[in-house]
């Protein structure tokens, strides 16, 4: 069972994110973070890498473009049994990245609150985080995820033991990522039945204006 060598944490449910990660360094695990992740960690003493640092890419566009990049999503699908992978990870100095745990942008609350606009509605529509996530449950095989703080003490517990966690807690965990992820859009999709792009305004008392 290959050791756990690094993690890429970001959150909008913080909870529980400082003691995981603070667990997670005492174990030699490298942190990776962004945003207002990575300062509530250094805030809390925990030593972390900010993603644009072990990219060498800045984050832009207003913060829609912060994980996007080779060396975040190549550290997450490759196969470790792989040789190909393998020889392609080290000719571009792809580092692997076997725990991603990641929540998304709470666009639900979002839209809930009544004035909200389309341009709030928008900026609240998560790209990084489903990409970080369905890529990390597509490589369940070798990457754990987590989108739930519930499950923190569990993913400990296993990397206590054996230094990684299982393959049956890592397929679970990847099937609440599809559950999430498809709950998401979802919301969206149905949030935006109810918009007109042109006047920003609502299509009362029906949720589709076709």
């Amino acid at each position: 069972m290959r050791q756990v060598e690094r993690a890429l944490i970001s959150l909008t449910n913080k909870s529980g994110c400082a003691d995981f990660a603070e667990a997670l360094v005492a174990m030699g695990i490298e942190i990776l973070s962004t945003g207002g992740t990575a300062q509530k960690l250094r805030d809390s003493g925990i030593a972390v890498t900010d993603v644009s640092d072990f990219t060498g890419f800045p984050e832009m566009l207003d913060g829609r473009v912060k994980t996007l990049h080779p060396l975040v999503h190549g550290g997450i699908l490759n196969q470790r049994d792989n040789a190909a992978h393998s020889r392609q990870c080290q000719a571009h100095g792809i580092k692997p990245i076997d725990i991603v745990a990641v929540n998304l942008y709470a666009f639900g609350k979002t839209v809930a609150v009544p004035d909200c606009t389309l341009a709030d509605a928008i900026e609240n529509i998560d790209i990084g985080g489903p990409t970080l996530l369905r890529a990390a449950a597509k490589n369940f095989q070798d990457v754990t995820v987590i989108v739930d703080p519930v499950d923190y003490p569990q993913v400990l517990a296993e990397l206590r033991a054996q230094g990684n966690t299982n393959l049956a807690t890592r397929f679970r965990l990847a099937r609440k990522v599809f559950e999430l992820t498809s709950a998401y859009d979802t919301a969206i999709a149905q949030w935006l039945r109810t918009v007109d792009p042109a006047t920003n305004s609502y299509f009362a008392g029906t949720d589709d204006h076709a």
